[in-house]
């Protein structure tokens, strides 16, 4: 030991001295060591080295100890006099603070914490306030608890959630709800735990309402109706966590009104629901709770009256508070549609339908009706409504006039008439619903009276008419436009007026160009009637100046009948001249029936040619997809008129002007005239033409019309040559599918793509449908033997048609149509002729 007591005497200040030595005593007694580290620390007081290794060693010489040894107050004292050098060093406070802990001495770790807090610079309270916090939660002081965590706050306010679930854990209600509601009302605070605001509310909620008697600071129905204003989504569960708070507390008329009001404030359909079922909950529970007093207040009534018959007082009171309740809950479900209509309107004001069913649930009670119908026209805005403004000023005179009230709804019509709708059709609608009252009270000359004022056009606008659904006019000053209400004003006068008050309100139709061509139509109806027939024509033709096709096609045809039936056959140029001008003026669309009139007329009472000519102009005027239904029409006229073989021409013209699609049903006509005829070999060319039109696979009645045909009427070369035809066909629609369109299209010829080629029918050689039919003879046996060659024919040998010839049905024909054949034996069918030259 001399050698460094020599070393620590000539070296006080040096701490690798007093370490060796302190290293050298490691084995000695504590207290020799406990003296060494006093001349050390004294010598050194600002060694941190020395001090925390000196108070470990005293810390753990502690472990084992009683508190109440006095070693616990030599180390206290150690660590103050460290204290007084090392009051920067936060370790030696923590040390010191873990040991004050151990020894449950609260006053004295309380200070010592606030000194550390004091000494210690604010960077470094973090080490210290987690220590803090979990000392005063062990300590199970909610005092002190509290006032330690409103101070850690300050610091970090952001651990808020922490103190609040301390506050639930030690019951502190008071202090959780006022805390919470600081959260909710600092708009920069965000969860540690990742709650929202709503989710931070309803924990404020639930504390409340489980906890009213417990909330002393808070004004909870304030804080409540904040929470409402400040999240509409979740109105319906605040109002019934107000209401519920209510309830907790006792105060059971409160928690009422609270439903009350919130029944008579939500917007929602959805929150509705939520209180109002909350509310009928709450009267349920109430209702079974005041029966079961009841009973249980009549058998102690009971039991204790026995036999001296009671006056019954208190039963009778309890028997009048279970009625008075039931009574409560019974119109609470009466009011239910009520309600459910009031929501509804507070979302939209202007909701007619629902103003109009409101008025159905007061139907029994005129005085609430009245008052309804006059709230319901004082706030739809007609510019803003939803539905017909106008159905609630009519359904409220209706209701006066239902009560026998004329006069007030007089009254209710006029203020009606001065509201300004959105569109014209509301006003005459109007004006409509009150003549029509007055008809029904037999008021003939008022309804007149009312029409004739509603259809009266201002002064100043009558030399400058305006269109009706022009907004920057006024509506009342566009009325006198509406169509709707001149139609009825046109009916009335028809009806109740006279022949010259009507002319003259069909004449302001015109004038004001209001009219439509059912208007015109019944205004030339009604001259009729009254045997002006001039007059309903130049009605018809004031129409027809008003409107164009496709408006005029009605009264056209109307004209033309009427003018028919009036004269016939006596103003045939006149008739003409009509139909000359409708057909020079009519759409596609409407020229069949138009065209057909026009035949018909020159059929009965003109003459067959210029008839037949106009059914000729008709198969050029009407639409595609109507031609051939025309030609059908022209070929039966053409052939009951002048014989079936002037239908010849007729035909010819449909094969060259028909689109494809339509040419094989005209051609099997024609086909089958000509056999008829006995023009066999002109039918077979109609075949052999139409051929190249049809696919064998789709249009298989075709084929079997030409094979039955050959069958009947041909022989072994005539059959031979429709297979090889049929053939041709297969492979030219076989190459057809396999092409792409735009290759097709690319390969064709723009010149010729919708020409066809010239192929002999008969007598007569058909082109294409842009070309002349050439009158030429076309020789019948070589148009058979000499079909048109294909480039893309798939040539198929002859043993392959085996199939086809056995299900050929033998018929019997005619000797003069075998010709050669015939020779040396009986008439034979193709058939047997092709096995016998086998």
């Amino acid at each position: 030991d001399i050698s460094y007591e020599e070393d620590v005497l000539r070296n006080p200040h040096s701490l690798k001295h007093w370490w060796w030595y302190l290293e050298f005593k490691a084995r000695a007694p504590t207290k020799i060591r406990f003296r060494i580290y006093e001349r050390a620390v004294k010598s050194l007081p600002r060694s941190y080295k020395l001090w925390f290794k000196y108070l470990t060693e005293r810390v753990h010489e502690c472990k084992n100890l009683s508190l109440e040894d006095s070693s616990f107050e030599a180390t206290n004292a150690a660590f103050e006099r460290a204290l007084v050098t090392m009051h920067k060093m936060p370790r030696i406070w923590l040390d010191y603070l873990k040991f004050l802990i151990v020894q449950k001495s609260v006053t004295k770790i309380r200070r010592t914490f606030d000194r550390a807090l004091r000494t210690l610079p604010i960077t470094q309270h973090n080490r210290v306030w987690p220590l803090y916090l979990r000392f005063v939660q062990f300590a199970r002081i909610p005092e002190l608890a509290v006032r330690v965590y409103r101070r850690y706050l300050k610091m970090e306010s952001d651990r808020a959630e922490e103190f609040v679930d301390y506050l639930k854990k030690i019951k502190s209600w008071d202090e959780a709800a006022t805390q919470l509601a600081n959260l909710v009302n600092n708009e920069k605070f965000v969860s540690q735990y990742g709650k929202s605001k709503y989710d931070l509310w309803k924990e404020l909620l639930n504390i409340i309402t489980k906890n009213p008697g417990s909330i002393k600071t808070l004004n909870v129905d304030a804080v409540i109706r904040s929470g409402i204003r400040r999240f509409p989504h979740q109105v319906g569960h605040l109002w019934c966590a107000l209401a519920e708070y209510y309830v907790t507390d006792g105060r059971f008329a409160k928690a009422k009104d609270i439903y009350e009001e919130a029944l008579n404030t939500v917007s929602t359909v959805r929150d509705f629901s939520v209180v109002f079922d909350a509310y009928s909950q709450y009267e349920e529970s109430l209702l079974a709770a005041k029966m079961e007093i009841a009973e249980s207040e009549g058998m102690e009534d009971d039991d204790e009256n026995g036999d001296q018959g009671g006056s019954g007082i208190a039963e009778l009171s309890a028997s009048d508070e279970v009625d008075w309740r039931m009574m409560r809950l019974e119109n609470l479900m009466e009011r239910r549609k009520l309600l459910l209509n009031s929501v509804l309107l507070r979302q939209n004001p202007h909701n007619v339908d629902e103003w109009h069913k409101r008025v159905k649930l007061f139907k029994d009670q005129p005085i609430k009706a009245i008052t309804t119908f006059s709230k319901a026209v004082a706030t739809v805005d007609p510019s803003q409504a939803t539905g017909k403004p106008h159905s609630l000023w009519v359904s409220f005179a209706r209701f006066y006039e239902d009560h026998g009230e004329l006069k007030n709804a007089r009254v209710i019509f006029e203020k009606a008439a001065r509201v300004a709708y959105k569109g014209v059709d509301d006003l005459a609608s109007v004006w409509c619903a009150y003549a029509e009252m007055e008809l029904r009270h037999r008021n003939y000359e008022l309804a007149r009276r009312v029409m004739r004022k509603a259809c009266v056009a201002p002064d100043r606008l009558k030399s400058s008419y305006k269109d009706k659904d022009d907004e920057s006019v006024e509506v009342q000053k566009r009325l006198y436009k509406s169509t709707k209400l001149w139609a009825f004003y046109a009916d009335l006068e028809e009806n109740l007026g006279t022949f010259d008050t009507t002319c003259s309100v069909y004449e302001s139709l015109f004038d004001v160009k209001v009219i439509s061509p059912q208007i015109v139509l019944n205004y030339a109806a009604y001259l009729e009637e009254h045997k002006h027939f001039e007059k309903a024509f130049r009605a018809y033709e004031k129409g027809l100046d008003l409107f164009n096709f496709p408006h005029a096609f009605p009264i056209w045809i109307a004209y033309l009948k009427r003018f028919i039936i009036r004269y016939k056959g006596d103003k045939k140029e006149r008739a003409r001249d009509l139909f000359e001008q409708a057909v020079g003026k009519i759409t596609k669309v409407n020229a069949r029936k138009m065209y057909l009139l026009y035949a018909k007329y020159e059929e009965d009472y003109g003459l067959s040619r210029r008839a037949m000519d106009i059914l000729d102009r008709a198969c050029k005027a009407v639409e595609v997809k109507e031609r051939a239904a025309m030609y059908s029409i022209y070929i039966s006229r053409v052939a009951k008129l002048f014989g079936v073989t002037k239908s010849r021409e007729i035909y010819h013209e449909a094969i060259r002007n028909l689109p494809e699609k339509d040419l094989k049903p005209i051609c099997l006509r024609y086909a089958d005239l000509e056999k008829k005829l006995g023009e066999i070999d002109r039918a077979r060319s109609i075949y052999a033409y139409t051929a190249q039109y049809c696919s064998p696979e789709k249009d298989r009645d075709f084929w079997d019309s030409w094979k039955e045909f050959e069958v009947s009427h041909g022989n072994e070369d005539t059959y031979t040559e429709m297979l090889r035809v049929r053939r041709s066909v297969i492979g030219q629609f076989a190459t057809v599918q396999l092409l792409p369109t735009d290759v097709i299209a690319k390969t064709e010829d723009p010149k010729k793509k919708n020409q066809r080629k010239p192929v002999p029918v008969g007598d007569v050689i058909v082109e294409d449908k842009d070309g002349k039919a050439s009158e030429e003879k076309a020789n019948d046996s070589e148009a058979a033997k000499k079909p048109s060659k294909n480039q893309e024919e798939i040539e198929f040998d002859d043993e392959d048609d085996d199939d086809d010839i056995i299900d050929v049905q033998e018929k019997p024909v005619p000797a003069a149509v075998f010709g050669a054949a015939a020779v040396g034996g009986k008439n034979l069918g193709a058939k047997e002729r092709f096995k016998r030259k086998q």
